[in-house]
């Protein structure tokens, strides 16, 4: 496999632009080539013509490799804008193409004009499609995409990792990791996502209110944290709130496991990582029921789907401390979920694809 992925970068590359500017335009990546080139962005403004400048910048590149060594299959991991561009680059090369759907490039980018009608034209140049959870998939036949092409192809995990974790002496080794207090006996929150308004951790730290003890560790960083924090002041609950930034697989499962409960109060979602990251750790999740959560959140021993309302929330986190699953119930509700059947449905669906 050979991975070429595009960077948009502005004609001024500043701030983390000029990050992206700077990395190399090809590496050897654990044991993968990937080539990135780069292609002209113009911020917020320029969406409708990126699929376009992508082609522009990579259908050479990828008759170069095609040249050494010829290419089965194209495959796009996102539908906006790598669908389209990658339909237009397969029909110029003749080659069959996948797209897979994730969540927001079918629930934002579906509700644009120009996009929609990109994403369709792609649908259609596909010889398959994938999507991460059953109700994606319901809403891309309903944009008008074939439903005769589409597969679900729900995402795996590490489960040597992500496993409940015995938690004699956890909470106070994740104290000392994060410089963080955590009493043994009060209640610990998780919610992991980017910090932006749409994931609802607003929501989260509005719950600390009404449950005086409770402590909550955020992971994930975005556009949201200065209000978030803003709001924990005006909230008087900024020594009950920890902001982890972005970790990395080895302290996110101590995290998960350590948690009560992991909340996530998301407005739109495919099928969320933290979810099946939770639910791995034996942690029960509270979330909404957007994208494929009813699909993993299928009774109270995995969780429960609530409104995006604090009294509901708080309501659904006092009736899952006053009565905690077993983590090993919990975790065997996603038991199905490794990166090995991931990988093997994948494996499958491009075989397929390729005849």
């Amino acid at each position: 496999m050979t991975v070429v992925n595009p960077l948009g970068v502005p004609p001024i590359a500043l701030g983390r632009y000029r990050k992206l500017a700077k990395i190399p335009p090809v590496a050897e990546e654990r044991g993968l080539t990937v080539h990135r080139p780069r292609f002209s962005l113009i911020p917020r403004f320029g969406n409708r013509l990126n699929a376009r400048a992508i082609v522009r910048a990579t259908l050479p590149l990828i008759r170069e490799i095609h040249a050494r060594e010829p290419i089965h299959l194209i495959d796009a991991q996102f539908f906006f804008p790598d669908g389209p561009a990658a339909a237009w680059i397969a029909e110029e090369m003749g080659i069959p193409l996948s797209i897979k759907a994730r969540g927001s490039d079918i629930t934002f980018w579906g509700g644009k004009d120009f996009a929609r009608e990109q994403m369709l034209a792609a649908a259609e140049r596909a010889t398959g499609l994938l999507a991460v959870s059953e109700d994606l998939k319901r809403q891309m036949i309903e944009l008008g995409m074939p439903a005769s092409k589409i597969a679900v192809h729900y995402t795996g995990l590490d489960r040597d990792k992500f496993r409940p974790l015995d938690h004699a002496g956890l909470r106070q080794r994740l104290a000392r990791e994060l410089g963080f207090d955590m009493p043994e006996n009060a209640p610990l929150f998780a919610s992991v996502g980017a910090l932006i308004e749409r994931k609802g951790q607003d929501l989260v730290i509005g719950t600390l209110t009404a449950i005086p003890d409770a402590r909550l560790i955020l992971v994930g960083k975005g556009e949201d944290e200065d209000h978030l924090k803003a709001l924990a002041r005006d909230l008087n609950v900024t020594e009950r709130v920890h902001f982890a930034g972005v970790v990395d697989h080895d302290l996110l499962p101590l995290i998960l496991s350590a948690a009560d409960i992991m909340i996530l109060p998301t407005r739109s979602e495919g099928l969320a990582n933290a979810w099946v990251e939770s639910l791995a750790c034996g942690t029960p999740v509270i979330t909404t029921d957007v994208g494929g959560a009813s699909e993993l959140i299928k009774d109270e021993t995995a969780g429960l789907l609530v409104k995006r309302d604090i009294d509901v929330i708080v309501a659904a986190a006092r009736r899952l401390l006053a009565d905690k699953p077993a983590p090993q119930a919990v975790a065997a509700s996603v038991e199905h979920l490794s990166w090995k059947n991931n990988a093997a449905e994948l494996a499958a669906h491009y075989e397929r694809l390729v005849g």
